[in-house]
This record gives structure tokens, sequence and C-alpha cells, in this order.
């Protein structure tokens, strides 16, 4: 039996799974994407490196968020979706997005808004 994390409060729980420099925006695309391969996620970050990328992906896979499934093709293919676990998060990404877009004010260009209208 895996050994319990001592915790704080319950917010901390939601902060080891989904923070992170990369998970909400991961998290989102996924959501409104669907299912995507290493590169394509790697693309929309642009400023990732590979290291933190896949690191993130990892702990996301781990904490049962996100679903990794290698297909035998050639080249080899790794694809990422959103867990029904994962997708009970859904609605604090929209409180998340809904949030951004009404504080944008005149601070902020969307360059590729992914939230839905």
């Amino acid at each position: 039996m895996k050994e319990k994390i001592q915790v704080s409060c319950e917010m901390e729980v939601t902060l080891r799974v989904v923070g992170g420099k990369w998970k909400l925006l991961i998290l989102h695309y996924l959501m409104e994407n669907g299912p995507k391969r290493y590169n394509e996620i790697q693309r929309f970050l642009k400023t990732a490196n590979k290291k933190t990328l896949t690191n993130q992906l990892r702990e996301l896979e781990e904490a049962g968020i996100i679903l990794r499934e290698v297909y035998s093709t050639r080249p080899i293919q790794v694809v990422y979706s959103i867990t029904e676990h994962g997708k009970t998060l859904s609605p604090i990404l929209e409180a998340m997005c809904d949030w951004g877009s009404e504080n944008a004010k005149d601070n902020y260009i969307f360059t590729n808004s992914q939230c839905t209208e």
C-alpha cells in the first residue's frame, strides 16, 4: 500500500496535482482539442522545454488525470488524452478561463485563445 502524503488542506492536494509551469495549459489544450500527440502539445506550448514538458505529462499521468497511449507504428506514436477523472477538472478550468477573459482588460493580447466563447 502506498504511503499517504501529509498535506495542510484540500487546496494543497489540488495544487500538487495541477500545479506546475505547464499543467493547466496542457489540460486545457487536451480538453478543448481532444487527444494529441506529444509534438502537437509541444507546438502549442512553444516555449516549454522538452524535459519540463515530459515531466509535467508524466506527473499528470501518474495522478490519473491524463492517459498516455503508445501505438506501435513506425515511427512510434504517443498520444495523450484526458481521463474521466481528469474531466472532473473541467469546471475549474472553465472558471479560470472566464476569469482571465474578464480581467484581461488592456493588459493582454490573445494570440491563440483556446477558451470557449
